[in-house]
């Protein structure tokens, strides 16, 4: 009998190991292609070897047929999220949810991973990290508890830049790792963090940049061929700008970081990125923004410090941190977490644009005035200055990196959670010890649609705001700063001082202060001045609804250049009402306020379609029988074009959404739209955005060499033709296009140019009277100045005060001779002009 119950035990036994061998047994396939695909024994770090081959749960080699990072392969987005829709119908480790739909349509998703106990109390552990997130909703005997009740959810944000192909694949990759995956260092992480992947943060950019690697770039055999290594367009709108929306949130990329962030309240966020060579691990040379807590810029640190160590321990040479960014400006679309009292940090991996191996020379690139192959104590190992760089090698770096900053996290949950909660503390413990205590967005303001903007503004950043609905002030919003985003409200609406010893340039714009941009006058308070008794917290965005005073048929708006003004005019026009608009102050009978110049009247309205009009539009209409005898003209409303280049479109992208948002028609046009000519017998003005170079690339354009490239939608290239669309992207308008372009202005036509165009007008001698100003000691990264209104009786600037703030950034600056200076209407600085 005893041997029978040997033989049975020993049964047992021989099969639990067997199980557990199945169970870890090691995909050696994909281990060997990992191998192959790999360049040097020097970039192939240990932990991205050896995924387990599991058997109900498909590897991307299973689900492709190839492995991440094999040459030659990139997948769209509908089988990214295919593959992390099969590895959550196979494993009880992941869950998948949407959190956006694209301006093209397309959905965004991220997908959940810990091990299964936790996945079933997802919904308590949001909860538990919104209480740490407000310390006023707990108490100080309760925080404990709530820490030992809490895990650390790491937030993975890839594919924001489309060219930068690493990080969509990297993390399919990384998330079977993550399920699958039987090692001490994966059953950690799995059972003390919540992991959340946003594979492709900007799908409809991946499509594009997909198909025009198939396209295009597939067939390069050199990096530095000149050929462009991206298509024209990623999002709808934005461009590479769209990691800098963080402050409006305006696309749908931001909002669906935004809602993750909100939703989840994440320890720790972490973009992927590609540059700079081989990988760079963000810390930032500083100065750093004031509004980021102490606290924060440690974690940078010492988080950085880790994976790069953990890295060198594997011998990859090249990772470094510190010399490249600063870390002031708070619109990346990660510093949601940073600005939020949460950790949000970066890496830049070195790329290709594609998957492609390229021979790739590193002796000339510097950064913090060290070259990259030079040891320094952030670069304990530093490249060589020649490396034969693949796919699979930006794959290793990439996920080599998050996997020690997740096993970094893993091990110190309960003092990121702590310093999570100590960081919103400090906010209120600020606002309590220092002023002001409170800015106030008065009632009474120029512009009560860019005011209510404003504070919705706000509001999407998670800062509270409240409306006097009572006593004397009522009507006025009110942000209280005994709040824990209270640094941050402090940063949006106060001046920005950056340090002008800073040993570095500023990486981004250095000032942002919000009611500058929008107009709008913002005051603060010492000591709180209104009864807390009357203030209700918003739970909504507001809406200025326009009103309507007096009796007649002529509509009035008493014009300051109010925002919403010219939109109005051509939905007034819609309704097939006229727009007139008065010359000269004067007033109205029976009524004793001036109309200042520039007032401007819709005649032609019914009852009802004024009032949708001045709701719609939020502008104040005073409504009269009869109009004074002052001299006036008839607004001709203009047909719009907004011009875009083929190599350039980022901020002809900005100038579409702006125009959409406020409901101004306009026709996208480019290069072959001017060569066909009879520009001025189609548009009335002519909108050139900024682009970047001098006039010989916007001449020229894409070399013709590469041509014809087509940019249109195929069968096999169904993400292209979108926005805009052409048989080939070469040559630019060439001079013949230049010469209609000036045949438009010298025919009445109106051209309106931004920012660097302006110099590039001059360039080409389209405007003659303008010629670039250089100044070998001024360097402006953007940041906000005053100007001076010349000509306040120009119909142009009418409404506009004496002296307001504008945003200025890097474009060059221009001037005139002396004699052409009656047709400047604004100078940059109130200081008299050089020879006046």
């Amino acid at each position: 009998m005893k041997s029978f119950f040997r033989f049975l035990l020993s049964g047992a036994c021989a099969s639990a190991l067997a199980l557990t061998a199945q169970a870890q047994q090691i995909d050696e396939p994909y281990n060997q292609k990992i191998k192959e695909f790999t360049t040097d024994p020097r970039f192939l770090p240990s932990s991205v070897l050896d995924l387990v081959n599991d058997p109900k749960i498909p590897s991307p080699l299973k689900q492709f047929g190839q492995i991440v990072g094999a040459p030659g392969v990139l997948h769209r987005t509908a089988d990214i999220y295919g593959y992390f829709q099969k590895l959550a119908q196979t494993s009880p480790n992941i869950v998948n949810e949407q959190i956006g739909t694209t301006e093209e349509n397309r959905p965004i998703q991220m997908s959940v991973i810990a091990n299964a106990a936790t996945i079933k109390r997802l919904d308590h552990y949001k909860k538990q990290l919104s209480l740490l997130a407000d310390p006023r909703k707990v108490n100080a005997a309760d925080v404990q508890k709530i820490l030992g009740d809490s895990k650390v959810v790491y937030f993975l944000n890839g594919g924001m830049h489309a060219s930068e192909t690493g990080s969509p694949e990297m993390l399919m990759e990384l998330a079977y790792r993550l399920v699958t995956g039987q090692s001490d260092e994966i059953k950690t992480i799995r059972e003390n963090l919540i992991v959340i992947i946003n594979p492709v943060s900007e799908p409809d950019g991946w499509d594009k940049m997909v198909d025009w690697y198939n396209r295009y770039t597939k067939k390069r055999k050199d990096f530095e061929d000149g050929m462009p290594a991206s298509p024209p367009y990623w999002g709808k709108y934005v461009y590479h700008d769209n990691n800098r929306d963080g402050l409006q949130a305006s696309q749908a990329i931001t909002k669906s970081i935004f809602k993750a962030y909100f939703d989840w309240h994440p320890t720790v966020m972490l973009d992927l990125h590609e540059s700079v060579p081989l990988l760079y691990i963000s810390t930032g040379t500083g100065p750093y923004s004031e509004a980021v807590d102490p606290v924060a810029i440690g974690e940078w640190q010492i988080m950085a410090d880790h994976d790069m160590t953990t890295l060198a321990a594997q011998g990859l040479p090249g990772v470094f941190n510190w010399a490249f960014y600063d870390g002031w400006y708070p619109g990346y679309g990660i510093w949601v977490a940073n600005n939020h009292n949460s950790v949000g940090r970066f890496y830049e991996t070195y790329g290709n644009a594609g998957a492609n191996t390229f021979m790739r020379d590193l002796a000339n690139a510097k950064f913090a005035g060290d070259n990259v192959t030079s040891r320094e104590w952030y670069r304990p190992y530093p490249a060589t200055e020649k490396v034969y760089w693949s796919f699979r090698n930006n794959i290793n770096y990439m996920q080599a990196g998050v996997l020690a900053s997740l096993g970094y996290a893993a091990a110190n949950g309960k003092l990121l959670l702590k310093n999570f909660y100590q960081k919103s503390f400090n906010n209120l413990s600020k606002a309590a010890k220092d002023g002001p205590k409170a800015f106030v967005i008065g009632k009474q303001q120029r512009d009560p649609a860019m005011a209510a903007y404003l504070v919705n503004q706000l509001r999407t950043q998670g800062i509270e705001v409240h409306k006097a609905e009572t006593g004397k002030n009522q009507g006025d919003y009110v942000v209280l700063l005994n709040q824990p985003y209270r640094n941050y409200a402090y940063s949006l609406l106060t001046k920005q001082n950056y340090p002008k010893e800073a040993k570095f340039p500023p990486y981004d714009a250095i000032a942002w202060t919000l009611q500058y941009l929008n107009g709008v006058n913002v005051t603060q308070q010492d000591t709180l001045k209104y009864e807390v008794s009357d203030l209700k917290l918003l739970t909504a965005d507001v809406k200025y609804d326009g009103k309507i005073e007096g009796d007649g048929t002529y509509y009035v708006v008493n014009y300051k250049a109010q925002n919403t003004v010219l939109p109005a005019a051509y939905w007034a026009k819609s309704q097939n009402a006229k727009t007139t608009v008065l010359d000269a102050k004067t007033t109205l009978e029976g009524r004793k306020d001036t109309l200042a110049q520039g007032a401007v009247v819709f005649s032609g309205l019914t009852a009802d379609q004024a009032k949708q009009l001045a709701e719609k539009f939020s502008v104040d209409l005073i409504s009269t029988k009869t109009l004074p005898s002052v001299k006036q003209h008839e607004v001709s409303l203009p047909r719009v074009a907004i011009y875009h280049t083929w190599y350039q479109t980022q901020d002809e992208g900005w100038s579409r959404y702006t125009f959409e948002q406020r409901g101004i028609p306009y026709t996208s046009i480019h290069k072959d739209h001017l060569k066909k000519g009879n520009l001025r017998s189609q548009f009335d003005v002519i909108l050139v955005p900024r682009v970047g170079g001098t006039g010989a690339n916007f001449l020229h354009e894409v070399d013709a060499k590469f041509g014809p490239m087509p940019y249109t939608k195929t069968a096999e290239f169904p993400s292209h033709g979108t926005p805009s669309s052409t048989d080939d992207m070469t040559g630019g308008p060439g001079f013949e296009g230049v010469a209609e372009l000036k045949k438009f202005v010298d025919e009445g036509g109106v051209l309106i140019t931004l920012d660097n165009s302006s110099s590039i007008m001059s360039d080409l001698g389209i405007v003659r009277e303008l010629k670039r100003y250089e100044s070998p000691t001024l360097f402006h990264p953007g940041s906000i100045i005053q100007v001076k209104n010349r000509q306040p009786s120009h119909p142009i600037m009418y409404g506009y005060p004496e002296t307001f703030p504008i945003f200025k950034g890097q474009g060059a600056l221009l001037q005139t001779e002396k004699r052409d200076r009656d047709m400047m209407l604004m100078q940059y600085g109130t200081k008299p002009l050089k020879e006046e």
